[in-house]
């Protein structure tokens, strides 16, 4: 019993890095359309903006990094300094009054949540009983849930007024703090909802690192660099490459890859553009669109809480198919019934929710953390994390311009989506492994032998 409370004591702590990975991207998501007024941006900006944020580049650059920091000198330094990182991006980004310094702000800030995510998962996994680890997976997917509800209320409360629709009801205090600025009216005093969101990522940073920092280290850590030392001239980075040669875990790699890249191409473009999306195509004002996409968010925490609950009781392939597959009916009934239709919009929410409750990314969170030996984790994670965040970061540049100024071509874009989420349903399904039940260090023999 004890154990089981320690290790969701240490779930909750790693978690809030979901919250600070999520929290940034749906932060620039909610005041997209106030930065591109203030900074007389083009959707191209927009698209760089997203390539390099935690939503994308900045995040890949932080995983292959974070990876192999974390496996060579633990999972602890990681949450000893990583966050000040953080803290530095997101004070860029509250401090920004033009785009290479937003662009700059975005790019720290995505290359610390880059850096946080492997040591996460693999941090959870380990310090998790066999019963318990797809649900303390599961709640750690939760804050990534949590960290967009909160800051689109805040985006909500303290939305200024835009497409001939009144403000948020905290508006208010936006004036009062840029004020303080001698900024008054327009386009610079709109963008100081975004500039306060910021902010609020920037003190739950500072709680998350206070937390984190005393942590302790993870056991199987411990035990695998205290046999990688045995070994003559074979240090952390040189056992990583013996890794890469490894068929049994380059085929894992490409599969839970392809799984998580199908998948990421379409929940990057909507963590990132949903709101901007709802506000151009859908003609909803930016509160509106806000308040819609906050409303998806807690549904997918109430679905992530139900989705924790059986995932380690359960089929999980089954599970996984029937997450993927609501995503693929939203987005086969916003093409069908259209972007401009508030019934439209509101079934596609709900359902798209639903998906994100039941998502990829948290079997993938599940099976990454479980399908390679402890002394290349979550550098193996790194490497998966930067070519699906890297690959997402071209798709971002490409979506806008076949998106276009004013959403002319979500048309394409819808379809596309729908077809990236049929390929990872079907290599989920088909490739998906069953560890269920398993210790990691069973999972590990049957997988690797005793050559790990």
């Amino acid at each position: 019993m004890e154990q089981k409370k320690s290790s969701l004591k240490s779930t909750i702590a790693v978690s809030l890095t979901n919250y600070l990975d999520a929290g940034a991207i749906v932060a620039g998501a909610s005041g997209l359309t106030l930065w591109k007024d203030y900074l007389q941006l083009t959707e191209g900006h927009l698209g760089w903006l997203n390539a390099i944020s935690a939503n994308c580049l900045g995040a890949a650059i932080g995983a292959i990094i974070g990876g192999y920091l974390a496996d060579r000198y633990g999972r602890k330094f990681i949450y000893t300094y990583n966050l000040l990182i953080y803290m530095l991006g997101v004070l860029l980004i509250c401090m920004s009054v033009s785009f290479p310094v937003l662009l700059m702000g975005f790019l720290v800030t995505g290359i610390s949540v880059g850096v946080g995510v492997p040591a996460s998962w693999t941090y959870i996994s380990e310090n998790s009983e066999v019963k318990n680890r797809g649900r303390n997976i599961a709640i750690s997917q939760m804050a990534w849930g949590i960290g967009p509800t909160i800051i689109l209320i805040l985006g909500t409360l303290l939305a200024p007024p835009t497409a001939g629709q009144s403000g948020g009801v905290c508006f208010g205090l936006v004036q009062s703090v840029a004020g303080w600025f001698g900024i008054t009216e327009g386009a610079s005093l709109n963008v100081f909802t975004s500039r306060i969101v910021f902010a609020s990522l920037f003190i739950v940073a500072l709680i998350a690192w206070l937390l984190q920092r005393q942590l302790e280290e993870s056991k199987q850590w411990v035990e695998a660099k205290s046999t990688v030392k045995t070994n003559r001239g074979q240090g952390m980075f040189e056992s990583f490459g013996i890794l890469l040669k490894n068929k049994t875990a380059v085929k894992t790699i490409a599969i839970l890859a392809g799984m998580y890249l199908s998948w990421n191409l379409v929940a990057s473009v909507m963590g990132f553009f949903q709101p901007h999306i709802y506000e151009t195509a859908g003609g909803l004002s930016n509160q509106y669109a806000n308040m819609l996409t906050m409303g998806q968010w807690v549904l997918i925490i109430l679905t992530t809480f139900v989705f924790s609950l059986i995932v380690d009781k359960v089929n999980q392939r089954g599970l996984l198919a029937f997450g993927v597959g609501m995503g693929i009916i939203a987005w086969l009934i916003v093409l069908t019934v259209g972007i401009n239709s508030i019934t439209g919009l509101l079934v596609f929410t709900a359902l798209w929710s639903i998906q994100g409750g039941v998502s990829v990314q948290s079997f993938y969170a599940l099976w990454a953390s479980e399908l390679f030996p402890a002394k290349y984790r979550a550098a193996a994670q790194g490497i998966m994390f930067f070519l699906v965040r890297g690959l997402s970061a071209v798709w971002g540049i490409c979506f806008v311009y076949i998106y276009g100024e004013n959403g002319e071509g979500f048309t394409i874009a819808a379809v596309v989506m729908a077809i990236l989420l049929v390929i990872s349903l079907f290599i989920g399904v088909m490739m998906a492994p069953t560890t269920r039940g398993k210790s990691l260090e069973e999972i590990t023999k049957e997988r690797y032998g005793d050559d790990f």
